[in-house]
């Protein structure tokens, strides 16, 4: 059985660009390296490794992640000034019967679609 996600690989062209961003903008603890090419950061309970694709059938856009945090307009607003540029700003994007569902989408330095997501509950 499925227990929990260990660890995400995302395709970079540039480990050195990517650990920067990853590090400095997104503000995600760095765990090691692996030579030149395989950064590793830790997130909640789960391990991202940037590297190149290894084959150049895996060369393209990976998924979406979604990344959850407490309070987005001030999330927004720290990894803004640390020099992302967002492509959608924090919004409504749905509302369930026990909290509302806030998203923003930005690009890490690769050109990977990132989000942020926030459960907004009542009270």
């Amino acid at each position: 059985m499925l227990e929990s996600i260990g660890q995400v690989a995302v395709n970079v062209k540039d480990t050195a660009r990517a650990r920067a961003f990853y590090r400095d903008v997104l503000g995600l603890r760095h765990l090691f390296d692996a030579g030149p090419d395989l950064a590793f950061f830790q997130c909640g309970g789960v391990r991202l490794m940037l590297s190149p694709p290894s084959e150049r059938q895996f060369d393209h856009p990976g998924s979406i992640i979604y990344y959850k945090v407490s309070d987005l307009a001030a999330t927004h607003a720290a990894i803004a000034a640390r020099g992302a540029a967002f492509e959608q700003p924090p919004h409504l994007v749905a509302t369930m019967p026990d909290h509302e569902l806030w998203m923003a989408f930005l690009r890490d330095s690769e050109g990977n679609l990132l989000a942020l997501m926030e459960e907004k509950r009542p009270g």
